[in-house]
C-alpha cells in the first residue's frame, strides 16, 4: 500500500507563520521529482511546534496539492490518546490515506499502555495506521512482541522503524508477518533496511535530494543493489550532514540554498550552525545538487 521514497516533509515558515505558497511549491516539486508518497506532520515538519488548527491546516492542504497522485500519510501521533483520535479524525476527513502515529513521549507509558493506545486508535480509526517506533525522541521502544499484537489489529498495516537496529526488521516480520509493511525511518540505514525485507523509507533527505531518493529506492525494489549501493554512496554525505544539527534546521538550510523555502525554523529550534552548513554544502556538491 505504501513504498518507496516518502518524504517527511519540512513544514516552511515565513514572518512565524506556516508558508502555504511554499509548502503548495514544495508538494508539487516533490511528486515531480518521483517520490512515492507524502508525509505531512511529523517529527521534520515541526509538529511539535504547529498549534492544532495549523497541524490540520497542513495536512489538508498537502491533500489538496497532492489530488490523488501519490498517498499521503498524516503525522497523527500525540502523546495524549484522546488527541491523536482528533487527528486521525480530521485527517480522515479531508481524504488523507493513511496516518502515521508516533509511540507516546513523555509519559513513557508500558509496554501496556502502548498496546492500549494504538487499540483505542485502531478502534477508532476511520484510515490505516502505520507506527513509529523512534525511542531516541520518545524514550519508549516498542517492542518486537508488542508490535507483533498490534499487527493483527485490522487497522494497523506497517510500522516506520527509527529503531536503529537494522535486525529487528527480521525480527519483526517474524512477529508481525510478512504483510506487514515496514518502512526505515532512517535514511543512512535504509540500504540493509531494505535488504531485510522493508519496503521504504520515511525520508529527511528526500527533502532536498527527492530525484536520486526515488531512485535509490526503485533500485531496492528491484533488488539491482549494484545501482543502490552507488546511489548510497552519493547519498550517505546528505544523510550525515542533515543530522550534523538538530533536525530539521540543516534541511531547512539546504531547501533555502536551493530555493525552495526559507530557513526560518520556530523556537526552541534555531538556524544550523556554521559547521552544519559546511557539511551540508560539502555533500549536496557530493551528490550532484549544488
Amino acid at each position: 500500500m505504501f513504498e518507496g521514497s516518502i518524504p517527511a516533509l519540512v513544514t516552511p515558515f515565513r514572518d512565524g507563520n506556516v508558508d502555504e505558497a511554499a509548502f503548495s511549491a514544495f508538494v508539487e516539486w516533490q511528486i515531480a521529482e518521483g517520490s512515492h508518497g507524502l508525509v505531512p506532520c511529523g517529527t521534520t515538519g515541526e509538529s511539535a511546534t504547529l498549534s492544532r488548527a495549523e497541524h490540520h491546516r497542513v495536512v489538508a492542504l498537502c491533500v489538496e496539492v497532492a489530488r490523488g497522485r501519490v498517498p499521503v500519510i498524516a503525522g497523527c501521533g500525540s502523546n495524549d490518546t484522546k488527541s491523536a483520535i482528533e487527528h486521525l479524525d480530521h485527517a480522515a476527513k479531508v481524504g488523507a490515506d493513511a496516518a502515521l502515529v508516533v509511540t507516546p513521549y513523555y509519559n513513557r507509558p508500558s509496554q501496556e499502555g502502548l498496546y492500549q493506545h494504538y487499540k483505542a486508535l485502531s478502534d477508532a480509526a476511520k484510515l490505516p495506521i502505520i507506527l513509529y517506533n523512534v525511542p531516541a525522541r520518545t524514550s519508549v521502544d516498542l517492542s518486537v512482541e508488542t508490535m507483533g499484537r498490534l499487527a493483527k489489529l485490522p487497522n494497523i498495516v506497517g510500522v516506520k522503524d527509527a529503531s536503529g537496529n537494522v535486525a529487528r526488521v527480521s525480527a519483526q516480520r517474524l512477529a508481525c508477518g510478512p504483510d506487514f509493511q515496514q518502512i526505515s525511518g532512517n535514511d543512512d540505514m535504509a540500504l540493509g533496511f531494505m535488504a531485510h525485507g522493508g519496503i521504504g523509507c520515511i525520508s529527511v533527505s528526500a527533502n532536498v535530494a527527492p530525484k536520486l531518493c526515488a531512485q535509490f529506492q526503485d533500485a531496492c525494489r528491484n533488488e539491482d543493489w549494484a545501482t543502490a549501493r552507488k546511489l548510497q554512496d552519493q547519498l550517505y554525505p546528505l544523510h550525515a550532514a542533515l543530522f550534523t544539527d538538530a533536525s530539521p534546521a540543516p534541511a531547512k538550510y539546504a531547501l533555502e540554498k536551493l530555493g525552495k523555502m526559507s530557513g526560518e525554523l520556530r523556537l526552541p529550534l534555531t538556524p544550523a550552525s556554521d559547521a552544519s552548513r559546511r557539511a551540508v554544502d560539502a555533500a549536496l556538491a557530493h551528490a550532484g545538487l549544488g
